[in-house]
Order: structure tokens, then sequence, then C-alpha cells
């Protein structure tokens, strides 16, 4: 059975809509580009504690139900701990994935990022 919300994390990777690894996390939150944090379900408390700082009050951070390992495997890596999707659209795809799953944890976030993804202005040139 395909894990549709690893799949989803692939895509965004292959779009080149994913930050991989607290460096190019910390980037994207910096910049503004964050949509989504997600926290793999083993990461270490510091990179937890950094994580959250990082995604401030406006970015909203996602534990994973997942482990570093699962996570790096579909990212093409040993391990990930800490990744952000960048684009609303993707963020809120990885998010309904995970309501459908546990809607009671994960679906005040989706409905959140499903708002905001239909506010994005549209990319042009597509």
């Amino acid at each position: 059975m395909t894990d549709t919300v690893l799949a989803a994390l692939g895509l965004a990777l292959r779009g080149g809509n994913l930050a991989v690894g607290e460096e190019p996390v910390a980037e994207a939150c910096r910049t503004g580009k964050a949509r989504v944090v997600l926290l793999a379900s083993d990461a270490a408390g510091n990179t937890a504690r950094r994580a959250t700082r990082l995604a401030g009050e406006n970015v909203p951070l996602v534990l994973l139900p997942r482990d570093k390992s699962q996570v790096g495997f579909a990212l093409g890596r040993a391990s990930c701990a800490v990744a952000a999707v960048t684009e609303p659209g993707l963020a809120a795809l990885v998010l309904s994935r995970l309501a459908e799953e546990e809607k009671a944890r994960y679906g005040q976030v989706a409905a959140l990022l499903e708002g905001r993804a239909r506010q994005a202005p549209e990319k042009s040139g597509r």
C-alpha cells in the first residue's frame, strides 16, 4: 500500500517545493517561503525546539506520524528529521492526506492550509 503522505512529500521534493534538513528549513522560514514545517516523530529534542522556534507563530509546525527513516526513505535519504513545504497547494495536500488518517489531530491545520492555498496568487507562466 502506498503511503500517500510520503508520496506527497516526494512530489513536493521533485517539484523543488520542499526544504529538507535544519539549515534549508531555517532559510525557508527566514525568507517567508515555508508554508508548513514537518517534524519526524523521533526527531531529537534540540531539532524539535529549533523547528518550533523557526516556525514561529505564522507557520504551522506538524509532528508527522512517521519516523526519520521513513521520511528519509521517501525523500531518497538515509533519514530526515525536519522539512518544510514551500508551495501552498502542496502544503495543503500533505495536511489533507494526514487528516484522512487522523482528522481530529490534523483536520484544523489542513483546513487552515487549504484556505491559504486558495488565497495564494496563481503562478504565471505555467
